[in-house]
């Protein structure tokens, strides 16, 4: 099988979701490090200007966004399963909930609490990224909303361990337990694992500690250059596109694709996979050839060019 290489830097809490996912299957991966601010130049070769972290490649296919990167692992990497048999909506719908709401929590409380500690480059970076400006000291006064907002958001997890479950949904870990570990695991690494309000959480606290336990899989270096020439030599996957989406939307279309709320630089090329759950679209570049790069469709904005 082509190796799973992960593009990503140790802090990323959304590579952490990925992380974590690749540890509970003990896989077998690839890891590229790539800066945590722009620019990233050997990254952008790959996936056309999309600047968010993590990014997954497997030879030529780019996959943008955890929500896609984690179907692609599990795809790719079945056993054992992080979406049950029966009851894979709910961790998807779940996770996706965890993602836009519990995350931005835990990043108002992390970033409130040691925003003006952190170096400009980061804090002009992570304004362009955001759409608005790093403010510390307005972070720092929203601290007590954020957190609040995260205690009640994170309570809902609680009570559903309160049955003495080990995971979200039962027995197992799931995805929507790798999402969740994103936002708990960032509260604790930056901040410590007595901070609120996993202070007033055990069972959150002793779940993390379960979720912990299951590292990261078997993790191996990889020059990005490396990266870049793996993709060169490989060809895309097959894709195909729905002929009954009701975007319309036919194969070979030119359009662009961003997300719709972070991060927003456009990628653009030939639409040449849809379906309800993603987007695939062909480009090219002098560094690395012909790649496919995949976005998830909820979450992203598809324009026609």
């Amino acid at each position: 099988m082509t190796d799973i290489i992960l593009h990503h830097y140790a802090g990323s809490p959304f590579a952490e979701k990925v992380r974590i996912g690749l540890g509970i299957k003990q896989a077998t991966w690839k890891s590229v490090d790539i800066p945590n601010v722009m620019p990233k130049p050997d990254l952008m070769p790959l996936t056309g200007g999309y600047r968010r972290t993590p990014v997954l490649q497997v030879g030529a296919d780019i996959y943008c966004d955890t929500q896609l990167i984690m179907m692609e692992i599990e795809k790719r990497l079945p056993t054992p399963p992080l979406l049950p048999k029966g009851r894979e909506g709910e961790a998807r719908g779940l996770a996706m909930w965890i993602d836009r709401n519990i995350f931005w929590s835990a990043v108002g409380v992390v970033m409130g609490a040691i925003g003006d500690k952190l170096p400009e480059a980061f804090k002009k970076d992570r304004s362009e990224f955001s759409g608005r400006s790093f403010d510390a000291d307005k972070l720092r006064a929203s601290l007590p909303m954020v957190r609040d907002q995260a205690y009640a958001q994170l309570s809902l997890a609680e009570t559903m361990l309160a049955d003495g479950r080990s995971y979200l949904l039962g027995t197992e870990p799931t995805l929507a337990d790798c999402a969740l570990y994103n936002p708990v695991w960032f509260i604790k690494e930056r901040l410590s694992p007595a901070a609120s309000p996993l202070d007033r959480l055990p069972r959150i606290g002793a779940w993390s500690e379960r979720m912990k336990a299951f590292g990261a899989g078997k993790r191996s270096d990889l020059t990005a250059a490396d990266a870049l020439d793996i993709a060169k030599a490989a060809k895309p996957d097959p894709a195909s596109v729905d002929a009954a989406d009701p975007s319309g939307l036919k194969a070979g279309r030119k359009i662009s694709v961003t997300p719709d709320d972070t991060g927003k630089v456009p990628v653009s090329g030939e639409l040449v996979g849809l379906s309800a759950d993603r987007i695939s679209i062909a480009r090219t570049d002098p560094r690395v050839g012909e790649v496919v790069v995949h976005f998830p469709r909820a979450g992203f904005i598809i324009q026609t060019l």
